[in-house]
């Protein structure tokens, strides 16, 4: 690969706790966030403040540092430019050529509850998701989106080699928004499949009350795993038709397992649930949850969340 006099960036696709490879490689992007304050660059003045705590309410803002990685990524990066894809200070993921100009996508404001909205397109020319090309602890430097100096990792770019087919490849197209869905339009879904009126009522009645619980914790001091699973949750699983009779919390290290019929035993476990402490990334519990699901064959689904956003696998014929 030649990469002299080109200008060359490593940018983080999140952290080993919570990434989006698999999505950058998908949509052939690299991702930028905070990006609830709307498109760059008219959220900039919404960004340019420091972290505050008053008494015990969190304001969440963002740091100059930040913004001037917004800068480098929305208008310093220039088609042309190469992309090295990390995780951490020793590992890349894939490397590729800039061949757009800044986008916002609004599909990108809620993955796994980090908002990354902000996006260069990026033409992958070689990507290893399950092996990852290593280099020393600390070769690749702290921070989102960063001018790549090390000269490890220019050599091994050196040697990279590709087609001119890999130069030309075609891009995805972003995905559109489809707006948000209100309760109206789920009461009526859900009163078209013959569920009745009051039912219905109750159900909404209970989102809106942990809403406002998820709230009142966003002001405060948050809560715990534990707290996730009693406050928002359970009281989900009760209001969608789950009694408690078909519940076990903590069974057989399971955070919540679901059952088809009583007797409560290993025979029975249709819904496998792991939770994750509110707004952390709760994705990554699917792995956990997959394992523990194969001592249970008649399992299924698996759910995973952090009590405000949900995750349902099916489980396939045969597996």
């Amino acid at each position: 690969m030649d990469i002299e006099g080109k200008t060359i960036w490593q940018h983080a696709a999140g952290n080993k706790d919570r990434d989006y490879v698999d999505i950058c490689l998908r949509w052939n992007a690299i991702l930028m966030g905070p990006s609830w304050p709307g498109p760059w660059p008219n959220c900039k003045d919404k960004l340019g403040v420091k972290e505050q705590k008053v008494a015990m309410r969190k304001q969440f803002v963002v740091s100059g540092q930040k913004v001037a990685m917004m800068i480098r990524f929305c208008d310093k990066m220039m088609v042309g430019d190469i992309v090295v894809l990390n995780l951490g200070l020793d590992s890349v993921y894939a490397v590729g050529q800039i061949v757009g100009d800044y986008e916002y996508c609004e599909e990108f404001n809620d993955i796994d509850g980090w908002n990354i909205g902000h996006v260069r397109r990026v033409s992958w020319l070689w990507q290893s998701k399950q092996s990852p090309m290593k280099f020393p602890t600390r070769t690749l430097k702290r921070g989102t989106t960063q001018r790549l100096d090390s000269i490890d990792v220019k050599n091994w770019l050196e040697s990279l080699e590709f087609s001119s087919d890999q130069w030309s490849s075609e891009l995805p197209e972003l995905p559109k928004s489809v707006g948000k869905l209100e309760f109206e339009q789920i009461s009526e879904y859900l009163f078209d499949k013959g569920m009745a009126s009051n039912s219905i009522s109750n159900l909404m009645a209970s989102i809106h009350e942990l809403i406002e619980i998820a709230n009142w914790c966003r002001r405060n001091t948050g809560i715990s795993e534990q707290e996730t699973v009693c406050y928002l949750v359970v009281p989900l699983l009760r209001a969608l038709g789950w009694p408690p009779q078909r519940m076990a919390v903590e069974w057989n290290n399971i955070d919540i397992a679901l059952f088809s019929k009583l007797p409560r035993d290993k025979a029975s476990v249709s819904v496998i649930v792991e939770a994750k402490k509110m707004d952390r990334a709760s994705l990554s519990a699917f792995t956990q949850a997959k394992s523990y699901s194969k001592d249970y064959p008649h399992c299924k689904r698996i759910i995973v969340t952090d009590g405000l956003r949900y995750g349902v696998y099916v489980r396939k014929s045969g597996e």
